[in-house]
This record gives structure tokens, C-alpha cells and sequence, in this order.
């Protein structure tokens, strides 16, 4: 296959990677979705997983129908990437996809749910030996050695071989224990049962590292003739027998070869004392060469004799740690944010005690459904089911948007096979996820733009998810509220599902059967004058902006009277009793 026909990968990567890698090995790596070997060729991260998602999951990201929901989508990654336990494990979370289908992500929720269950099974000791051991093998290159190493390392903590870790346990470890030393020797990539030479490393034989220090050290010598007969000349010898015993001494002494190897290769005859130094040196060279190929063969021999009969575990051990990285990295990143299985539904998406996973501090669940659903409230009106759409009102800053996230992150999540934020939660199957966010641009070009964003989805052959916010920021006022009713009629007369914010509710036609309106309630003013809202939407009913809350609070705040009168006036504008009645607790200059 041509490395161009790759979404991606033109000309210039096409070369790059032929050059470094080779067509077949970047094939291989990108078909197995092998981030580190496209980065290693130098290719940069981000530009490697894009092509990889491409590679690996095209279909899936056809789900992502705007370009906030793709946001949402490279967030949830980047933020489970977070608790990757391996380099590699955090390069396979970057390139999830949504799944095509409900089958494989309720296969891949199987493994997270094994491989959760298993952490939170571990105490802390035995979760930091697991943490320790891919750190390891990080550190060592993730090579396969590092492999076996690791996978004799994580046996000992999940020795009962339950879950994730079930793959280690049907490793041979004698032959793994066996191969480790083997694999330290060996230099660079080798094929099991090959024909190919190794090249055996330092440490792999006693004799074989001897050997070579002396021919490197025979080496500097013959380099430096000159510099050796002038030094045993120095000595004051006055026969040439004399002289040629106190070279090879000499040698001997700055090589560690002995004097009989040495006096073995030295020519019987020389014409001078120069010759012979010269010719017992290139002789010894040449000896020591022969020794150390010699010696190479046979301990390459015996390396790959215990690396072919293990062979296959050792495969099977890279591949192993590989999976369980990965497994066990989900499995931290639901442990971490107390995700749920959510339950795969046909139709309809709702939640119960949901959470925006991108908030810090202290966060109201909510609870909230569209569509066809079984969630109940538990303690808190239960969303109805049945309605195909909602349109969401309420006050500024009451966090409809960050539900409109909170929901499309839990669809996208499910479709990944991932665990969602929530106690509860039903995910219907969503061809094409639409979450457009509100963006206060105020001309054609944008309103054309988001059109061409919103719609084609509801035009295809599949089900669309329609999460909208605030359609009236992109136009005026009275031509929005048209344009929010066509939509929400179009999402309905095409079995979509859909969650449209507004501030236009009561400008809005009558809406069709299976829609209805919800609403988000400020309460007041905390202490600290800090707005009050319950963001849990009150449903059937349409939410106030209750502005006399915001008057109220810079009221309170003016910085002097000039400041206040002025915010006086806008306060009899919108109710000054009202506003007075929030600032019960603040003094009301009259």
C-alpha cells in the first residue's frame, strides 16, 4: 500500500517515513495505531495522531458533526491521557474514536469494567508497584526486555490473575525469567528464529567483554607504534632477544593478554627492533579480531537458541503489557472521576447525578433526559420521557451551556466504550453528534456558517444529536426565534433528538407535541453577593433571567454614590422592589 493514500500523509511524510522507517514498517505502524514509532521517525505528536485516528477510526469521527463537539472529543482524551500508566498507553487513548457500533463499545466497556474493578481491588501498595513497574519500563525504553520485565514484575502483584491481569498469567515466567538476561545482551531489533547476525552487547559473556578490551586496547597500541619502541628502548635494553621480551611484556601489560598469547603471534623473524614491534602488534590485532568473532558466533548462538524457544512468550509478553497499560490507564481515569457504565440504549439520552468532567471545585450534579428513557429522579422529579426535544431557558450564568457540554460529553464518551460522568446513565446510538456553542458574532457570514454547521446532520440517513446553544447570538432577535422553531421542528419530523438553549422562549411559535420547555432558576445573592442559581432545569417550565439579582449586586458594589444613582435608575427599571428585597442584608441609600 502507497503511504500516500493515508489521510495525512503527503508527499513530504510519505518520504520521511519511507526514509526512516521503511514502507512496510510504516504500514505496520500505522495500521496498529503505533503513535511513539511515527514520533521516534519524527513526525510530530499531534500531527501522527491525527493521522492515526484517520487511519484506525475515520467512521467514528464522521460522529463528530461540528467543530465544538471535536473539541469536547480531543479534551475527554487529553484529560484520560492524564492517567495513562505508559507513554504508549496515553498514544492509544489519544487515537480513540467513537466505535461504529453498540457491540464493540459494550465489548470495550467489558474491559474497562474488568479492569476498574481489578484497581480498585489493589491497595495502595500494590497500585504503586503497578505504577512503579510501567514507570520502569518507561524509563528503560519500552523495549522488549523492559516487557518481560515488567510482566514478572506485575505477576507478583496480580498474582490471582484476575481480570487484566488474566493475560500475564498464562505467560510461561520460567522462560520469561530465563530470556531476560538474553534480551539485555542482544543489540538492536532481531526476528526470533531468524538468520539474521546478532549483535551481542556488553555483558553478555565475561570472556567475550575481555576479549574486546583487549583488542581495543591492542588497537591504541598498533595506532601508536611508534610511541611503544620508544618507550621499551627507553629501558635501557641492550639484545635484540632483550628487547623483544620486554615488548611483549610491555604489551602484555597494556593489553591484559598474557605473555605466551602475545609471544604466540609475534614474528620469529624481524629485520630491526622497529619491524618487530610493528609486526607484533598488527599480528595480535588481528588475532584478538578472530577471537572476538569467534567468540561473538558462539555466544550469538547460545542467545538466540533461549531467545527461540521464547520466542513467542516474549511476543506475547510485549503485546500483554501493551494491553494492560491500556486497560488499566481507563481504569484509572474512571476510578479518578467516579465514572458509570452507562447502559446502551436504542433511542433517548438521559442522566442521572451528571458532571462536567472540565469544572474544578464543587459541582451540583444534574439530572436530565431527552427522548425515550427509564431514568428516574431518585429523590428529584425525574426527566419525562418521550420528547424528542427540549429547549433549555433560564439565567445568564446558569450553566446551560455546561449541560449542553455535560451531555455531549457523555454521548461521546459512551460511544468510545468509555464510562460517563453521571450515577445514571442511557445512551442511545447518535450517527452524528452536534454541539455548537454560542458565539457572539453578530453578521451573515456567521449565521450562513453555523446553518451550514447545524442542518446537513439532520439531512443524512442516520440519527443526529442536536445540542444548540443560544441560536439568537448569530442574528436579531425576532428572525432567530423563526429560525429556532424551523429548527426544532426539522429535528423532530427527522426522529433527532435535540437540546436548543434559548432566551426566546415565549417568542417562539407553539412547539410541536414531542418537545417542551425547561428552565434554570437563579435563587439570589449569596452572602459574598456571588449569584444563587439551582442549576438542576425545572422541567416544563420556562426559566427566568432574573436580572434584578444582577442589578442588586451592583448596587451593592458601587464604588461611590454617583456610581450607585446611576445603577439606582436600572434598578427601577427591572423592579426596585425586587431589587431591594435582594439586598435585604445591604444598606440602600435613598
Amino acid at each position: 500500500m502507497r503511504l500516500q493514500e493515508y489521510w495525512g500523509v503527503g508527499p513530504k511524510t510519505a518520504d520521511l517515513l519511507e526514509t526512516e522507517l521503511g514502507v512496510e514498517r510504516a504500514v505496520r505502524a500505522i495500521e496498529s495505531a503505533d503513535v511513539g514509532t511515527l514520533v521516534d521517525a519524527g513526525l510530530p505528536r499531534g500531527r501522527a495522531t491525527r493521522i492515526l485516528r484517520r487511519a484506525t477510526g475515520a467512521a467514528g469521527l464522521d460522529t463528530l458533526g461540528t467543530g465544538d463537539a471535536r473539541d469536547v472529543y480531543g479534551d475527554l482524551l487529553g484529560l484520560a491521557a492524564q492517567d495513562a500508566l505508559t507513554d504508549g498507553a496515553a498514544d492509544r487513548i489519544r487515537v480513540l474514536t467513537p466505535l461504529e457500533t453498540q457491540e464493540a463499545a459494550a465489548e470495550r466497556l467489558d474491559r474497562v469494567d474488568a479492569a476498574t474493578e481489578v484497581w480498585a481491588g489493589l491497595d495502595d501498595a500494590e497500585r504503586a508497584a503497578v505504577i512503579s513497574a510501567f514507570e520502569q519500563y518507561d524509563e528503560a525504553g519500552a523495549g522488549r526486555r523492559a516487557a518481560v520485565e515488567a510482566v514478572l514484575d506485575l505477576r507478583a502483584v496480580g498474582s490471582d490473575g484476575g481480570g487484566p491481569f488474566a493475560r500475564l498469567a498464562d505467560l510461561d515466567a520460567e522462560a520469561l525469567a530465563d530470556a531476560v538476561d538474553a534480551l539485555g545482551a542482544v543489540e538492536g531489533e532481531f526476528a526470533a528464529g531468524g538468520d539474521e547476525p546478532l549483535s551481542v552487547g556488553e555483558g553478555a559473556d565475561d570472556r567475550l567483554d575481555e576479549l574486546r578490551t583487549q583488542l581495543t586496547a591492542a588497537r591504541r597500541l598498533n595506532d601508536a607504534a611508534l610511541d611503544v619502541l620508544e618507550t621499551v628502548r627507553s629501558q635501557g635494553v641492550r639484545s635484540l632477544e632483550a628487547f623483544q621480551s620486554a615488548v611483549i611484556s610491555y604489551v602484555a601489560e597494556e593489553t591484559g593478554a598474557t605473555a605466551g598469547e602475545i609471544r604466540a603471534v609475534a614474528p620469529d623473524e624481524a629485520r630491526d627492533e622497529s619491524d618487530f614491534v610493528s609486526a607484533t602488534l598488527r599480528a595480535l590485532v588481528e588475532d584478538l579480531e578472530e577471537q572476538v568473532a569467534d567468540r561473538e558466533t558462539t555466544v550469538a548462538a547460545d542467545l538466540r537458541e533461549t531467545l527461540g524457544a521464547a520466542g513467542e512468550e516474549i511476543a506475547a509478553a510485549v503485546d500483554a503489557v501493551d494491553a494492560l497499560a491500556f486497560d488499566l490507564s481507563l481504569a484509572r481515569f474512571a476510578a479518578k472521576h467516579d465514572l458509570t457504565r452507562p447502559e446502551l440504549v436504542a433511542d433517548g439520552l438521559a442522566v442521572r447525578g451528571a458532571r462536567n468532567l472540565f469544572l474544578d471545585g464543587e459541582i451540583q450534579p444534574i439530572t436530565y433526559g431527552v427522548g425515550e428513557h427509564a431514568v428516574a429522579g431518585h429523590g428529584r422529579p425525574s426527566p419525562p420521557s418521550g420528547d424528542r426535544v427540549t429547549v433549555l431557558t433560564g439565567a445568564n450564568s446558569g450553566g446551560k451551556t455546561t449541560l449542553l457540554e455535560t451531555l455531549c460529553a457523555v454521548a461521546l464518551l459512551a460511544a468510545m466504550g468509555l464510562p460517563v460522568p453521571a450515577e445514571e446513565a442511557e445512551v442511545g446510538r447518535f450517527d452524528t453528534v452536534v454541539f455548537h456553542r454560542r458565539h457572539a458574532s453578530f453578521n451573515a457570514g456567521v449565521l450562513e456558517s453555523t446553518l451550514r454547521s447545524v442542518v446537513p446532520p439532520l439531512t443524512g440517513e442516520g440519527r443526529a444529536l442536536m445540542l444548540v446553544d443560544e441560536f439568537e447570538a448569530i442574528t436579531e432577535p425576532g428572525r432567530a426565534a423563526d429560525l429556532l422553531n424551523g429548527l426544532v421542528d426539522l429535528t423532530v419530523d427527522r426522529d433527532a433528538l435535540g437540546v436548543f438553549v434559548t432566551h426566546l422562549a415565549e417568542d417562539l411559535s407553539p412547539l410541536p407535541d414531542t418537545a417542551r420547555i425547561d428552565g434554570i432558576f437563579a435563587e439570589g445573592l449569596t452572602d459574598d453577593l456571588d449569584l444563587r442559581v439551582d442549576y438542576q432545569p425545572r422541567f416544563g417550565t420556562v426559566g427566568r433571567s432574573t436580572p434584578e439579582f444582577i442589578v442588586s449586586r451592583l448596587v451593592a458594589n458601587a464604588r461611590d454614590r454617583d456610581e450607585r444613582a446611576a445603577f439606582r435608575s436600572i434598578a427601577a427599571a427591572v423592579g426596585e422592589e425586587a431589587v431591594q428585597r435582594t439586598l435585604s442584608d445591604a444598606e440602600w441609600e435613598g
